[in-house]
């Protein structure tokens, strides 16, 4: 039988069927009262989109709306197993999946940094430490959501006379409409790429808010180093869509303001490739960090 890895990040849900590497897309996680339910659906979607049909032996999920009650996530483990016939299902959060993909060591520091934004440091004894990834209200520093909110305010306030002048103004999106929309965080995380080209053509409102989210995603980083063992040096690797593309632009003021021993590297995979090493490998140092559910 087959195992599939699923990454369900805000944007989008991925899913890779193993062995044969077939892929499929569903919606990302929506916010309300709902989530859940939708996103069985947008694991549906994908399934079908892949070609999913038969039983399958093991699904390994990382999911942005991972139920915070143990009970709700053993549940929704089992709606899973459910619905794709699995035998096995092994849920966790999308950082668990993140770290996995980009460190094969297990050791080290991962920032997954797309709409939102958490880094999680695992030690060489499997002990780990989650910094951030509260949401786009209360947390998510330097993400692109809290960019793309940054460069919104920027407008209306250019807009109002109330601030400087900036290239974001000559957006044709009103920012006030986004309040109605079922897909705000998105939307306004989708404001970040328009942010981060304005501060490369040399926009000094976009460039200060630039190095404004470096500041806080370096803090992060930092504070998640920091909990690790010992003194020597601690690989940090970046992950997620706010990256790709920014290059130099936004990992250089974000390294110039890292305590030296966080050493930034390029992840070895992504979290779709965590997903599959924890669907087709043991749970290893992220044992204590993932909701099994078994059919009988």
């Amino acid at each position: 039988m087959s195992r599939i890895a699923i990454d369900g990040g805000q944007s989008a849900l991925r899913l890779r069927v193993v062995p044969g590497g077939r892929v499929g897309q569903g919606p990302g996680h929506i916010h309300g009262p709902d989530n859940l339910q939708q996103m069985l659906s947008a694991i549906r979607t994908a399934a079908d989109a892949a070609g999913v049909q038969d039983d399958v032996e093991v699904v390994a999920l990382g999911l942005t709306g991972f139920p915070a009650a143990r009970e709700v996530a053993e549940s929704f483990a089992k709606d899973v197993a459910e619905l794709l016939r699995a035998d096995e299902v092994r849920l966790t959060q999308d950082m668990v999946t993140a770290h996995a993909g980009a460190l094969p060591d297990g050791y080290g520091v991962v920032v997954a940094a797309g709409t939102g934004l958490v880094c999680l440091a695992v030690d060489r004894d499997g002990s780990w430490h989650k910094v951030d990834g509260h949401g786009y209200l209360f947390g998510d520093s330097g993400s692109a959501f809290a960019i793309g909110r940054a460069g919104l305010v920027a407008v209306q306030r250019a807009r109002d006379g109330r601030g400087p002048a900036t290239k974001l103004a000559e957006t044709t999106l009103d920012p006030v409409l986004l309040y109605k929309s079922p897909t705000l965080v998105d939307d306004v995380a989708r404001f970040a790429p328009k942010v981060l080209r304005c501060a490369a053509e040399g926009d000094t409102v976009a460039a200060e808010l630039v190095v404004r989210a470096a500041g806080d995603i370096a803090e992060t980083i930092g504070t998640a180093a920091g909990t690790l063992a010992g003194e020597g040096p601690v690989p940090v690797a970046y992950v997620g869509g706010l990256f790709d593309g920014a290059d130099e632009q936004l990992l250089a003021p974000v390294r110039a303001a890292l305590p030296p021993r966080a050493q930034l590297i390029k992840a070895a995979g992504t979290s779709l490739d965590g997903a599959e090493r924890l669907a087709t490998n043991s749970p290893g140092p992220y044992a204590d960090l993932i909701i099994t559910h078994r059919r009988l």
